[in-house]
């Protein structure tokens, strides 16, 4: 049986267990096995997962620098990517705030019981210091905080001084490649225990939060999730056939070991070892552009938070009756973009961008106590499209340079094996 067949199966275990013990409600149950043991699990599995980014991040992307060898060509990918990125988050919150328009969830909404408590307000950035950020000042805290846009800018850096120094550099890219080997053996060896991390962080998630929170908010849930999955299977895909001319069938389907990990975990960050092992082994991406493409996109890309955001500005001004106009659209789409840009990938970060985006349009704060108790499960939904938006535009930057192989992207057994579906290379991945 596949990896990703077991993983299925675990995320079909973990609702069912789940429901089961939000039904029971035992203290003990609720104390012991849910927040205990399953929290133990589930958080040691994150845990592994993030504990791998940062390295991988360093010596998968400094390897990319080094392999694409030209300055100029780096340039190229790293703009485009950029610009991609940037246009697919506008695409999406737009997508959002059309179709939660035309719906109109929280129309006569009841506000009694609606605890309020404890909501504070993050503060917006401005674009200049959203920038002035990405560079550190010191790198070595950079790396330690898991500051991924400055980890990524000190890496480019250094990958081009590298490339400058021409052949004196090569016993150290020869370290890197190394070293990139280690990273990629011990995600090996972390995705072995995935099955038992996945069940236990969705029965966690259902045992704590049920189905009963939906009832109240279910015109945002399903304004939501219908919003996210057009963007995941109709904005996206035509933007893969339209700028690449590559088969969406067959992409998503390449890529559906990353989403499910990224559902389990609602973290694009701790995702980024399986997108990158889905890109290049199983939709063809060079490993030099996907090194780079794909840790960036985690970091800057976040199409459905962007979603999140339009659907729940649309929803709480609904809720207070208060008309946003034109102007408090173009507001939240340019401040959706701009917060992507500077919000790290974890679980959660959503909520925390959310305050950003209604304090710019005048929208109460503690609205955001309406919604939250389904966060958590909406959040792992958009994880899945984050990281779909991320490996789109890597496999498009890669079609563009050239880079990407179309016998491994139409091989429906690439990346594969008899036993495990979602198994990693065992080479140098850059």
């Amino acid at each position: 049986m596949s990896l990703t067949m077991k993983i299925m199966i675990a995320m079909g275990l973990g609702i069912v267990v789940g429901v089961i013990l939000n039904t029971i409600n035992n203290d003990f149950l609720n104390t012991q096995l849910v927040a205990g043991f399953f929290g133990m699990i589930g958080k040691m599995f994150v845990n592994a997962l993030k504990m791998l980014v940062v390295p991988l991040v360093f010596f998968s992307l400094l390897g990319g620098v080094t392999g694409i060898g030209d300055i100029r060509v780096l340039g190229r990918v790293g703009s485009k990517s950029f610009v991609l990125y940037l246009a697919t988050t506008a695409l999406a919150i737009t997508v959002a705030l059309v179709l939660a328009t035309i719906i109109g969830p929280g129309k006569g909404f009841d506000m009694t019981g609606i605890d309020a408590s404890g909501i504070n307000a993050a503060e917006a950035p401005s674009v200049w210091n959203v920038f002035a950020a990405i560079v550190p000042t010191n790198p070595i805290q950079a790396f330690a905080s898991g500051e991924m846009l400055q980890v990524i800018f000190y890496t480019v850096v250094l990958g081009i001084a590298v490339l400058m120094l021409g052949g004196r550099s090569k016993p150290f890219i020869e370290a890197c490649d190394y070293m990139n080997d280690v990273m990629m053996k011990i995600v090996d060896l972390v995705m072995r225990a995935a099955p038992y991390g996945v069940f236990a962080l969705i029965a966690k998630t259902f045992a704590e939060q049920g189905i009963g929170l939906f009832v109240p908010v279910m015109a945002y849930v399903v304004t939501l999730v219908a919003a996210l999955m057009i963007h995941l299977f109709i904005t996206l895909p035509g933007m893969l056939k339209l700028l690449s001319g590559l088969n969406p069938v067959t992409f998503l389907k390449k890529m559906r070991p990353a989403q499910i990990f990224a559902f389990s975990t609602a973290s694009s960050n701790a995702t980024i070892p399986v997108t990158y092992q889905c890109a290049t082994e199983r939709v063809g991406v060079d490993k030099d552009v996907a090194s780079f493409c794909i840790p960036f996109g985690a970091t800057i890309n976040m199409d459905g938070t962007a979603i999140m955001q339009g659907v729940a500005t649309v929803f709480l001004a609904n809720v207070y009756g208060i008309d946003l106009g034109l102007v408090g659209y173009i507001t939240v789409i340019g401040m959706a973009v701009l917060a992507s840009i500077g919000t790290a990938g974890v679980p959660g970060v959503g909520l925390v961008m959310l305050t950003m985006v209604l304090g710019q349009v005048g929208l109460p704060i503690e609205g955001i106590a309406i919604i939250l108790g389904v966060d958590r499960l909406m959040d792992m939904i958009r994880t899945a499209v984050n990281i779909t938006g991320d490996a789109i535009v890597t496999s498009i930057v890669a079609k563009g340079e050239g880079k990407i192989d179309m016998e491994i992207f139409n091989d429906p057994n690439a990346g594969t094996t008899g036993e495990d579906e979602v198994e990693l290379p065992h080479h140098a991945v850059a």
